[in-house]
Parts: C-alpha cells; structure tokens; sequence
C-alpha cells in the first residue's frame, strides 16, 4: 500500500519490528573477529591457572630476608632455577631461593618474589637480597584473572582481538556466532551498464550496486551481485525471485512516480506485504519495503547518495540485526557548525559534512554540493549532519547532531576549506 509522508523514525521502527536475528553457526577464533557471540562462555578453569611469579627474580619466603637492604643483604642459598612451563622439583626451605623467570608456577614453600634487579648472585648456589619484600609481593594468583565456572564472555558481546585471546586463554577452540546474512542487491534500469561494457548514448555505468556491496560488507554482510534488471516485468521479476533465494534483498531505482518504474508495481504484485513509502527525509524519500517468501526486501531510490544514505538509515540496522547486534545504530556527537545552513521545511535533511576535532570539541562543516547525484560528496564526507524537519535555518556556531560514518580526523583536515560567508543550501 502507498502511505503519505512519514518520518524516519516510524519508517525504521516498522522495518525492525520485521526482522528478526539469523541462525547461529559455530567458528574458529580466527573468524570470531567482528561477529556476535550467539552463547555464553564460561571458563572451565582459572586463569592463570596456578599462582605464577609477574616478573624475573627469586622465589622465597619473605620471613628471610626481613629488613634486608643494600647496606645489611641476606645470604640465600640457591637450590634450582625454573622458568615458564617448569614446576620446581621441591618444596622450598627455610634460608632457600629459587631462581625463578615470569609466568613460573611459584614453588611450594615460597611466599613472595623479589625482582632480579635487587639481587646479587655471589656464587653458583648463594645470592644476596638487598631488598625486603612482604608475603604476595610480585605472585599472581591463580584465578586472579577469572574464576573457574566465571563468565567471560556474555551473549550478544562483539567480538574482537581481546576475545579471541581470552577464548585460546580458557581452551576454547570454537564458539557459537550469529550468521552473517547474505544480502542479494539488485540494480534496475535501461541506462545502466556493468563494469567493463561500454557504456552507449544515454547511458551509466552501474555503481550503486557496488557501493551497496561495499556497504554489505561493512555491516558484516556477504553481498550477492544479482546483476541489472531491464525496465520489463518479466526480467525483473526473474531477478527479484532469483534475490529472494538470499537473506536479504535490496533493489535500488524504481521506487519513485514514473511510468518506467516498475520496481514498485513488479514488488507490490509478488506480495501483499510490500509498503512504499514517502519517508520525510533528504536525500532519499521514496522507499519500499516489504518480506517477501519470509525474506526482507528493500527497495532504494535510484540517486547514488539516496541509496548510499537510504542503506546508513534502514538497511544497515536491520543487518545489525540480523547479526544479533544490541547497538543498531551509528554514533552521533554534538559538533559546532562552521557556517550557517538553511532547507525548506517539513523534511529531515541529512547533510554530507567533514566533522573533525577541535581542541576538545567536535567541528563540523557541510560539503558544498548537497545533490542526491553528486556521488563524491559521499567519498569526502565522514559525517551527515542531521537538520531536523521543521527547522529552516541552522546558524553559524550552533550545536547540531551530526551522524558519523567512520573514521574521524583527530584534526582539521587540509582539504577543509576556510567557510565563506554565503549560505549552504541542502
């Protein structure tokens, strides 16, 4: 069905209330990276598993060398050296040390380690302590780190390097993970060509779909190129069939007002579900989406920066989603605004913009050429600002919202410009 204008939010919330987590698989940690824990993880052991010496040194019992110093030492007698992965082949004695190296299983009788740099060794089997150490001093000890049956790793965590090692840490091998969701994109019309065609009069190569792919991937997606689909109903709705064979679809052009859309009516004849909307927002505005065979459909407007922003808004939580994902949604700081920006109203514009920091604020400032076909734009701009529906003028100074879309610079970048006094129009 076709609705009046609505805004962003109800549009996204209606999409998320249809999409639901995917299956979970089990990896090795090499692939966990990036990927959200489907189980939790207990540790069957402490860790470290035993108390361990946390430096070089001697092992002893720290009743010995009691106001030790470098003026009056203690004589101790060295009965064994053992380094990591060796167990001392004896209790240790009154008037003993054991010279002892980092991560080596403290010897029973010892109480305390005193750092090599506080020793002298006078003779093959006698060292002298010029320090005096209390009990525990430089022992690590077992469990210090995690307590047997002690969850380290909870469901829905994302996983990353310090996961993996804490997994090799307990003995784990493999553990449980969302799926990624392959996400079939499909690109329509006549003017398009693929990459390495050359492209006729009135034609355009096909980028949206390798900025969606791009895109895909970034969100943790597998992407499937399903080609170009030509402006008859037949070709497209074998695409869109041969789409729904993947866990997601997404369709971009053919969802606005015109006779060569049939995006729209070829989506609205598969299935009753199908809704097109016009989402109060630019760029972007006509929008469909739908789940078609228990698979979720989008259809994107066919302008570059439309679909790339059309994808940041809607598509990409619902993969987060997929993928188990707590936090849908992009981080947003408050930042200065440069210079003054002004819109029409009742639609939320979404400003490409190069947000830095400043000292100890954000700074930001929108990129010249605000049109929806002005696809580099997209490559110079890290940020959107967000102006919200029924304002018309931001000032220069002012705090807004501003989306980003990845790396951040931690100061002015060179290509930013000095503002000029005139207006940005979005």
């Amino acid at each position: 069905m076709e609705s009046l204008m609505i805004s962003v939010e109800d549009a996204r919330n209606s999409i998320l209330e249809m999409i639901r987590p995917m299956g979970r698989e089990r990896v090795g940690l090499l692939d966990c990276p990036g990927r959200v824990l489907a189980e939790d993880v207990q540790s069957p052991r402490p860790v470290p598993p035993w108390n361990n010496s946390a430096m070089d040194g001697y092992a002893l019992r720290a009743e010995d060398v009691r106001g030790a110093s470098r003026e009056v030492p203690r004589t101790l007698r060295v009965v064994e050296e053992i380094q990591a992965g060796v167990v001392a082949s004896r209790t240790l004695g009154p008037g003993e040390a054991i010279k002892i190296m980092t991560g080596a299983p403290i010897p029973d009788g010892a109480d305390a380690v005193v750092l090599v740099e506080e020793t002298e060794r006078i003779s093959d089997d006698e060292v002298q302590i010029f320090l005096a150490v209390r009990e525990g001093e430089a022992i690590r000890l077992a469990g210090e780190d995690v307590e047997p049956g002690e969850t380290v790793l909870s469901h829905g965590a994302r996983l990353g390097a310090a996961s993996a090692g804490m997994l090799a840490n307990i003995g784990r091998a493999r553990v449980y993970v969302y799926q990624k969701p392959k996400v079939a994109i499909l690109a329509t019309g006549e003017e398009l060509v693929d990459l390495g065609d050359a492209p006729g009069v009135g034609q355009i190569f096909n980028s949206n779909s390798y900025a969606l792919a791009a895109q895909v991937l970034e969100a943790g997606g597998e992407p499937v190129l399903l080609g170009i689909a030509r402006d008859n109903a037949e070709d497209l709705t074998r695409h869109i069939n041969d789409g729904l064979a993947a866990d997601l679809l997404i369709t971009s052009g053919g969802v606005s007002v015109g006779d060569f859309d049939l995006v729209k009516s070829t989506l609205g004849g598969l299935g009753n579900d199908m809704r097109f909307w016009r989402v109060r927002m630019k760029p972007g505005k006509p929008m469909a989406f739908g789940v078609l065979n228990g698979k979720p459909v989008f259809g994107l407007p066919g302008n570059p920066v439309s679909t790339m922003v059309s994808f940041e808004l809607f598509v990409r939580p619902s993969l987060l989603k997929m993928q188990g994902y707590e936090n849908l949604y992009r981080t947003t700081v408050e930042a200065r605004l440069l210079h003054p920006l002004t819109k029409s109203p009742e639609r939320r514009h979404y400003v490409r913009s190069i947000v830095y920091r400043e000292g100890e604020e954000w700074t930001v400032q929108a990129i010249e050429a605000q049109g929806s076909n002005i696809l580099h734009s997209m490559v110079r701009a890290n940020a959107l600002v967000v102006f919200p529906e029924y304002e018309t003028e931001l000032t220069a100074g002012s705090r807004v919202q501003v989306m980003l879309l990845g790396e951040t610079p931690s100061q002015k970048p060179e290509h930013v410009e000095t503002p000029t006094p005139e207006r940005v129009h979005s």
